[in-house]
């Protein structure tokens, strides 16, 4: 069993808070499936640099307004 990764999202608050967006929808609009959003936002996932950058521009916030780093 593999630890998850150290990045932290709200990927799912924003998703809400844009009209009940799916997850199916936010997907389309990033270029990624649907099971990729899920494993995002449930942190077993880190998304590419060019993936996070795509999921902010769809909201309209910025990289750290999405993602912020748990680690050390």
């Amino acid at each position: 069993m593999s630890a998850r990764p150290p990045i932290a999202n709200c990927i799912k608050a924003l998703r809400d808070a844009h009209g009940q967006m799916s997850q199916a929808d936010l997907g389309r609009a990033v270029g990624v499936t649907r099971q990729t959003i899920i494993a995002i936002e449930q942190g077993r996932y880190s998304p590419s640099l060019e993936t996070g950058f795509r999921i902010a521009r769809t909201f309209g916030v910025e990289l750290q307004d999405v993602f912020s780093w748990q680690g050390e």
